[in-house]
């Protein structure tokens, strides 16, 4: 079976263009991935909204209550920073599910990509960074509650530190949190996760990859996880508006090819999520987000 792919059409909605949050960006990296045929009808899975007792296990649910009602104050809205719509609404409580469903394929098969996913600036009762939910921490949480996973491990490369992730996980001495990161970025106030790496503002392809490496292995010996969540963000390219890296994309594919190659040879599952990726031209934004989709078809049909 080719890599399973979860995705679902309301993952983008009508957001005004010129917000510097790119909505349209998940319909067009599953219009990319299914013209590069890595997202067919044989592979495609598409999530339901997120079932309650898994969102109360890790959000507060005045919070949920308030966000889906529009209730939020005004100051809760800045911080948001995304228009409360329906739309939004809807969005917002599918997308966790749709990590949880790619965790879920990825303990049958080894390897799941989900179009998605990845808020991990969204902490117990706030919304931060264009993230509401935390789907990581969320996926993280319900998965620890099945009798086959003891640990879990979050790797995430994104550019910007995942604090609400390190956060809400804190005291869950099972699900072991890595963060590889911009040390000049946002969030300016870092949380503590298991294990963080701040990188230097410019640093390029040869010197991150070995930090990933290096970082991974470490992570995997500190963590010994029975499933990876990978935080696959393309925010480190060197042209991404809110990045600080230089990052090339040839240098993103290598990133995930070796990170999904050393999981592969661990025999680890591991679940992928898009994070972050920020271009103005969301059509290149797209593919970008698309090189991990590649770079897991790449690895698991390498046999």
């Amino acid at each position: 079976m080719p890599v399973p792919v979860v995705h679902h059409p309301d993952y983008s909605f009508p957001f005004p263009a010129k917000h510097r949050f790119p909505m349209e960006k998940f319909g067009l990296l599953a219009d990319y991935a299914r013209s590069r045929g890595l997202l067919t009808q044989a592979n495609s899975f598409r999530p339901a909204p997120c079932r309650q007792a898994w969102l109360t296990r890790t959000h507060c649910p005045d919070y949920l209550a308030r966000f889906a009602g529009d209730q939020l104050s005004a100051r809760e809205k800045r911080q948001m920073n995304l228009p409360w719509s329906k739309g939004l609404v809807r969005r917002t409580f599918l997308a966790p599910s749709g990590t949880v469903l790619t965790a879920q394929l990825a303990l049958q098969h080894g390897i799941a990509c989900h179009l998605a996913g990845g808020t991990h600036h969204a902490h117990y009762d706030y919304a931060a960074g264009f993230c509401i939910l935390n789907d990581l921490a969320i996926a993280a949480n319900v998965l620890l509650q099945q009798e086959d996973i003891e640990r879990v491990l979050i790797f995430d490369v994104d550019v910007h530190q995942g604090d609400g992730t390190a956060a809400l996980l804190a005291n869950e001495p099972n699900a072991f949190t890595c963060s590889i990161h911009c040390e000049r970025n946002y969030p300016f106030e870092k949380k503590v996760s298991d294990l963080d790496v701040a990188l230097p503002d410019g640093l390029e392809d040869g010197a991150y990859l070995e930090v990933v490496s290096e970082t991974l292995n470490k992570a995997l010996a500190l963590s010994r996880p029975d499933i990876v969540l990978y935080d696959a963000g393309v925010d480190v390219f060197r042209n991404d508006p809110l990045g600080r890296l230089n990052i090339s994309e040839q240098g993103i594919f290598e990133r995930d090819f070796q990170v999904l190659s050393e999981l592969k040879r661990r025999d680890i599952p591991v679940a992928t999520v898009i994070g972050g990726g920020y271009d103005d031209d969301r059509v290149k934004l797209a593919k970008r987000h698309g090189i991990v989709v590649e770079a897991a078809s790449r690895v698991f049909s390498a046999d």
